[in-house]
């Protein structure tokens, strides 16, 4: 996927940027396994020390109809800032030094660990990207799912780009439909710091059993000093609601709802055309659509019949994938399909 030649980057550009010793691209290839939406995610850091600042317009100017021998009434914008916190996610790993040497090859031994923690930060991340609420858990960030969960725009104006996919049930799922970009919607990480999973190799340490006893063994450090900002919810899309029953997708007309959402996206409905495959446009915008497995079963389920010339099956380095209008459907294992009912 195209990516932005500016300050926003992908964690796997930011890994270029890191000290060697890190191994952060390792650790980002990892990540691309199973939650697409971290890979394609950009990242800038922070401008606000641990936090972003964001200054948003939220009122216009207003003109005056001038007759003659009288004056223009002074006017002006009015603007509001937004300020996106970060979280810290941390584990360490302790392994016995007998143990890990038994089989002669203490690095294999150790990585195969280290990966279960991994895929461990990996689905928290992903899963804190998506439902992250500072109201349950304060020591985390706000998430996607906190900032569209009305569909009343007298409650929040983001309501605006959520579409309802009727699902009246508990068993609902969403998808997302996101513009990724500096100004749009982006990761975030302290001032500073580094983006992406940092993985520390501490060595050979005196550790210490449930009882206080000390053994000698090898420790890993994994830190994720992360967030979410969205700085323009204009450019993402919620479609709620999606019933899901026994692993399967319920909800009928699916395509409609990726028309409506496509809609809700200013610089997809006024290009009047479907983008390129990746999603990107002149303007610095990479735009994908995510769902779980259910979703996507469902819709490449679609694309198979041929029904319709937007859902396509397109081929990116010799890998089939599914796209709307020629935007990529991605896989994001972490999208429950046991979501309560937007309303």
């Amino acid at each position: 996927m195209t990516t932005l030649a500016s300050s926003a980057l992908t964690l796997a550009e930011w890994a270029t940027r890191l000290d060697p010793g890190g191994k952060p691209a390792a650790v980002v290839e990892l990540l691309g396994q199973t939650n697409e939406m971290l890979s394609d995610m950009l990242w800038m850091e922070c401008n606000d020390g641990q936090g972003h600042k964001t200054s948003v317009r939220t009122g216009l100017p207003a003109a005056t109809w001038r007759l003659l021998n009288y004056g223009v009434q002074k006017s002006k914008s009015l603007t509001t800032q937004v300020r996106d916190a970060t979280g810290m996610l941390e584990a360490y790993s302790d392994i016995d030094k007998a143990l890990a040497d038994l089989n002669g090859n203490t690095a294999e031994f150790r990585m195969g660990e280290d990966m279960a923690f991994i895929e461990s930060m990996n689905q928290q991340m992903q899963n804190t990207v998506i439902y992250g609420s500072t109201a349950a858990n304060p020591e985390r960030f706000t998430g996607l799912a906190e900032r569209f969960n009305t569909l009343n725009t007298a409650t929040a104006a983001s309501a605006g780009n959520v579409v309802d996919a009727g699902g009246a049930t508990a068993t609902n799922t969403s998808m997302w439909l996101i513009g990724w970009g500096q100004n749009t919607v982006h990761g975030i990480f302290p001032k500073g710091g580094n983006a992406g999973l940092q993985v520390r190799d501490l060595g050979e340490q005196a550790l210490m059993d449930k009882d206080g006893n000390v053994f000698q063994g090898y420790r890993t450090h994994f830190k994720w000093d992360c967030g979410v900002s969205v700085r323009d919810w204009r450019f993402a899309a919620r479609i709620a609601n999606i019933t899901v029953s026994a692993g399967a997708v319920q909800t009928p007309n699916l395509v409609n709802t990726l028309i409506a959402a496509i809609n809700k996206l200013p610089w997809l409905s006024a290009a009047g055309a479907s983008p390129p495959p990746g999603g990107t446009r002149p303007g610095q915008i990479n735009t994908a659509f995510y769902c779980n497995r259910a979703v996507r079963t469902a819709l490449d389920t679609q694309a198979m019949a041929k029904g319709n010339n937007f859902l396509t099956i397109e081929t990116r380095d010799s890998r089939p994938y599914t796209a709307f209008r020629g935007i990529p459907i991605r896989i994001c294992d972490q999208l429950r399909n046991d979501e309560a009912r937007v309303v």
